[in-house]
């Protein structure tokens, strides 16, 4: 399956992203994760699908969860344990 995905980037929070349709934006993200977000900062527009690799997620996760709810969030990595 191939989407035409845009990916914004949170104003407030570093390394957390989201994916969305490139044809809805980010008409079906929910206003209390918008609020969460901060500013939307468009970081890029890509053509994914099922065979690419991503660097923090499974492209096939990222388009199921942009189908069925309108987008993907991408967390940042947990911190790294500094006592390990």
């Amino acid at each position: 399956m191939n989407q035409s995905v845009k990916i914004y980037r949170s104003s407030v929070k570093p390394d957390m992203y989201l994916f969305v349709a490139d044809h809805e934006e980010l008409t079906r993200v929910p206003a209390e994760l918008m609020k969460r977000f901060g500013r939307p900062i468009e970081a890029l527009s890509i053509e994914l699908n099922d065979e690419m690799v991503l660097a923090r997620a499974n492209t096939v996760t990222v388009l199921e969860q942009i189908r069925k709810e309108g987008f993907y969030l991408q967390l940042p990595p947990a911190p790294e344990d500094w006592r390990s």
